[in-house]
């Protein structure tokens, strides 16, 4: 089965049902579908042909549906571009993948234009609202018109690339986990099978569709369930929205929730048709937890997963959340038991499993998980062992099952749900002409969990301050990269040959936590 199948047959199954929302605006899975298959053709039609990669540059609307539904419709390889990354970012992610097509809304018609500089094998600029600035940029809105709106005459087979998904890797270089139709279904029911969803079920988005929240689209769907799109997270309009849509699930990450939590006017707004509040991506704090229970009662369903295996690897359900006693509330602590549909063990430098209650890399086998990197044959080899992906986070399981992360082999930091890798921002620190050493670590911090410090030592006769760092910093990288604080010091603390330890930065800042990552 592909992707396509599960499309149709969600329009079939519930064609007059309530499919998406968007401000106010409500579409049925029938005009949805009618709509993903005019963009579809439309797509066609300028010349893309299966196997293409296509880019999308969009913050979250109904069309980010319909993009995604035209993609996978007709086999066109999505490269969803995260919208807070650099201009840098973004044409490497275009050039790797060798896109053919970029569709963008139109707030980010500028950053196409310099794209369009950089990028001379990207052909088709196609906006995809509003009015188009430049004679080369397609008017998707206007250029829809008059087209089929029947099903692509295009046929999609499960070991066709689906998706093209970019995350950092352990040094800050970008890679990219590469997803089939085949394992794109596989997510889909893995989430199905995971989660109670049910027909009916209204599925509020406000994290971004480009990431993890995207994958829970076509679950949803085809489910008979409607997804219900924000244009992002503002505490107070979400409470709203929750109050007046009455949505049956939400998905958040933990920042998000410390921030409802956090809203003067919380308990005024009613949670009572919300049934799951899915979260993940980074740790939750007990306390906030614990405060989120009181109030909302026992809804939190906490998921593991990462971009080469998404996105539920092992979940903590419900009941897990309000178990009593000290063991109860140690689990508060874990990621939950694996789903049905994956496979964990713990294992050591060698590869070999490590017993309950020991530290090891946690490895996982699913047939979610990737096919490989992109263009990457050795980091791929090195990542996926006889069908285990090797994931660099460190953990362990209980007697029980249950899976605990401890800390990460690499020096990865998780600020707000977003990754961030130490080595991309040293390099940008190491440009400045005053900076002669930069180590990066993340440390705690209330509302984002995890935030970027960095560690300078400056050259003999130089001098530079705390916030012309950070705005040196900001110039070049997505704003979230960027260190919240700077400490200057006279030297990194380095092993014997030579190699900066990073953990002797960052571990007095977690004495008495009880999770690192």
């Amino acid at each position: 089965m592909n992707a396509a199948e599960l499309i149709k047959r969600g329009a079939i199954y519930f064609p007059n049902h309530t499919g998406a929302v968007f401000q106010g605006e409500k579409l049925t899975f029938d005009q949805v579908y009618r709509n993903s298959n005019r963009l579809a053709n439309s797509l066609l039609s300028l010349g893309l042909k299966k196997g293409d990669r296509v880019a999308f540059l969009l913050a979250n609307s109904l069309q980010s549906l319909e993009i995604d539904f035209a993609l996978l419709l007709t086999g066109l390889v999505r490269v969803p571009l995260n919208t807070r990354l650099s201009e840098n970012e973004h044409v490497h992610m275009i050039k790797d993948t060798d896109a053919k097509a970029l569709l963008y809304t139109e707030e980010f018609s500028e950053r196409a234009a310099q794209i369009k500089k950089y990028c001379p094998n990207l052909q088709y600029f196609c906006q995809m609202n509003g009015t188009t600035a430049e004679p080369w940029m397609i008017n998707m809105h206007e250029f829809v018109h008059g087209v089929s709106e029947d099903e692509p005459a295009v046929k999609v087979s499960e070991s066709d690339i689906a998706t093209i998904q970019y995350t950092s890797g352990t040094t800050g270089v970008l890679k990219a986990a590469v997803h089939t139709q085949e394992t794109w279904v596989a997510i889909c029911n893995n989430i199905i099978t995971a989660l109670d969803i049910q027909e009916g079920d209204i599925m509020m988005h406000a994290a971004p569709l480009t990431h993890a929240s995207g994958t829970l689209v076509l679950p949803h769907w085809v489910s008979g369930a409607a997804n219900s799109v924000l244009p992002g997270f503002h505490p107070e309009q979400y409470l709203h929205a929750i109050h007046h849509e009455k949505p049956t699930t939400l998905n958040l990450v933990p920042t998000m929730i410390v921030l409802l939590l956090s809203h003067p006017n919380v308990e005024q707004y009613s949670f009572e048709s919300v049934r799951n509040i899915i979260y993940g991506a980074s740790p939750m704090p007990r306390e906030a937890l614990k405060r989120g229970l009181d109030l909302w009662g026992p809804k939190f369903v906490q998921y593991y997963g990462q971009t080469e295996a998404p996105l539920i690897l092992s979940i903590l359900n419900k009941n897990d959340h309000i178990r009593e006693g000290e063991e109860g509330q140690a689990r508060l602590l874990s990621c939950g038991r694996p789903v049905p549909t994956a496979s964990i063990k713990i294992v050591d430098e060698t590869g070999e499993e490590l017993p309950s209650g020991e530290v090891g890399e946690i490895a996982v086998k699913s047939s979610q998980a990737m096919v490989g990197y992109w263009q990457e044959p050795e980091l791929t080899q090195e990542t996926i062992k006889d069908g285990w992906v090797h994931t660099r986070d460190m953990g362990y399981l209980d007697q029980n099952g249950y899976l605990f992360l401890v800390d990460r082999k690499s020096d990865m930091i998780i600020s707000g749900g977003f990754n961030v890798y130490p080595r991309e921002v040293e390099e940008v620190l190491y440009q400045h002409p005053a900076v002669m050493e930069a180590a990066v670590v993340g440390v705690p911090d209330e509302k984002w969990v995890e935030t970027v410090k960095a560690y300078v030592v400056l050259k003999s006769g130089q001098t530079a301050t705390e916030e012309e760092l950070i705005q040196f910093c900001k110039d070049r990288l997505a704003s979230y990269k960027k260190p919240s604080s700077i400490e200057f010091i006279d030297t990194l603390p380095k092993s014997a040959v030579g190699k900066v330890v990073r953990r002797f930065l960052r571990d007095p800042h977690w004495e008495g936590k009880e999770r690192r990552i």
